[in-house]
């Protein structure tokens, strides 16, 4: 690393004069897959928009070049800004990079500019895809939905809608084209998929499972023996877990991760799940997950599979994460300093939650800001230098850190009542949560007892 900006930052920073006001390369090379409803979107930023099951008979690869996203593809073409991109348009009205730039950066889409600005890619075999096959997951985290999780699904088939201002999680919802289909049911969109995989599989460069859980789910295991079967030296191989599934599972997906890392493929790249430092909000946060097995996992991952690997925290910013969240960059830090030493192999991300509303960090006092911006500073002290590489955290770590915080002050222009609506549904769901699953919130979060008191207030006097 040098004293200045690192590659990828500067490719950042490069493909954001190329781009112009709207283009986003994303749009044409990536995509992810939710086949258990027949969803699609380019990346997490925009709304899910359904994949036309009529389309996926005669050509399996409209299940990424959906005609609504082809649409979207004309707008940028013509440097207009489409309105569900509006995630980045609003990180970019503040000044900061934005994640079109960012991945547009990216090898395996800033090689196809040329052909996408030109036109001429417009029915485009992606690059880098992300699949979730099957929404069977042993968690029930605060901010997911029966869509991602069967555990919610059974959750709410018992107990029904949390009593929020518009019902949370109404099992009623969740129905026609909303139902995920189960894992024992025929699912079209799968098929199509294992349909295009022949032809998709040599063209990728980054393929990343989600879910529900993958690790238990048979598809991942079928992706895993394809690879074994046909190795491919320039794939980069993702799987998105909570870590917190039964030992045996785990015995046999590591069992799977090693041979999988021994020169068949470019690189594994271990996405973890896991929102606080501190292990019993954690636990809160993703209802469920047993944190000390979350990171007895980590350190067996990180100790057992020598090579060709990396490991990344996905802390989904939400309000219940902002205490915590120090406590996990220190422990990155510590990760880092004795599992890093001539490749970095591990790292974070910090996307920021919008749904539910008020799970959002925009709805927090002042306060909480100022505890954000004390993290940001302590990030900035503990910067990686060219003299200690892989230990410290990296300028675009500290970057995004930085446009969260912006993002979170956005929250002092919302309409007053809209914030004081988001804080009585706080209260509603988690004191719901409270009571339906056994948990008790100012026990776990000591720390946040006036703002609950203040949702309780707004939640009693609505």
């Amino acid at each position: 690393m040098t004293t200045g900006k690192s590659d990828f930052m500067s490719a950042a920073d490069e493909m954001k004069a190329k781009l112009g006001p709207a283009l986003c390369l994303a749009k044409w090379q990536q995509v992810s897959l939710h086949l258990p409803t027949g969803l699609n979107n380019s990346c997490y930023h925009p709304p899910l928009h359904k994949i036309d099951p009529e389309a996926i008979k005669l050509n399996p690869g409209a299940l990424h070049n959906t005609e609504h996203k082809k649409k979207q593809r004309v707008i940028m073409l013509k440097d207009e800004k489409p309105s569900e991109c509006s995630y980045c348009w609003n990180i970019e009205a503040h000044g900061q990079l934005s994640d079109r730039h960012y991945r547009s950066g990216e090898p395996w889409a800033a090689e196809h500019y040329d052909t996408i600005r030109t036109g001429e890619n417009s029915d485009p075999i992606p690059s880098y895809v992300e699949v979730n096959f099957n929404h069977a997951c042993n968690l029930k985290c605060s901010y997911c939905s029966p869509q991602f999780s069967s555990s919610w699904a059974d959750e709410v088939a018992r107990h029904g809608a949390f009593p929020t201002s518009v019902p949370h999680n109404d099992p009623a919802h969740f129905t026609g084209n909303r139902r995920p289909i189960p894992a024992r049911e025929s699912n079209p969109y799968v098929d199509a998929f294992w349909e295009w995989w022949p032809e998709l599989y040599p063209k990728l460069k980054h393929f990343r499972m989600t879910g529900g859980e993958p690790l238990m789910d048979k598809n991942t295991y079928k992706v895993f023996d394809y690879v074994l079967a046909m190795p491919k030296p320039d794939l980069h191989l993702n799987v998105t877990s909570n870590f917190s599934v039964e030992p045996k599972l785990f015995d046999q997906y590591i069992d799977y991760v090693k041979r999988l890392c021994n020169t068949q493929i470019e690189h594994f790249m271990q996405y973890v799940s896991l929102d606080s430092g501190d292990m019993e909000q954690a636990e809160y946060i993703r209802h469920g997950m047993i944190a000390s097995r979350v990171h007895n996992n980590v350190l067996r991952y990180l100790t057992d599979i020598p090579h060709r690997n990396s490991l990344t925290f996905i802390i989904t910013m939400n309000n219940l994460s902002i205490v915590g969240l120090q406590a996990q960059l220190d422990w990155i830090l510590e990760l880092r300093k004795r599992h890093s030493t001539t490749y970095q192999r591990v790292w974070f991300d910090t996307p920021l939650l919008r749904t539910p509303s008020w799970q959002s960090i925009q709805i927090m006092p002042w306060v909480y800001v100022k505890r954000m911006e004390d993290v940001l500073k302590w990030m900035e002290a503990n910067k990686e230098t060219a003299d200690k590489p892989f230990q410290g955290f990296k300028d675009y770590e500290i970057q995004r850190m930085a446009r969260d915080i912006e993002w979170m002050k956005e929250g002092s222009t919302l309409d007053p009542e809209y914030v004081k609506l988001q804080r009585a549904d706080f209260y509603r769901f988690f004191n719901h949560h409270d009571a339906r699953r056994g948990t008790d919130f100012k026990t776990t979060f000591p720390e946040m007892k006036e703002f609950w008191d203040e949702c309780r207030y707004h939640a009693q006097n609505q």
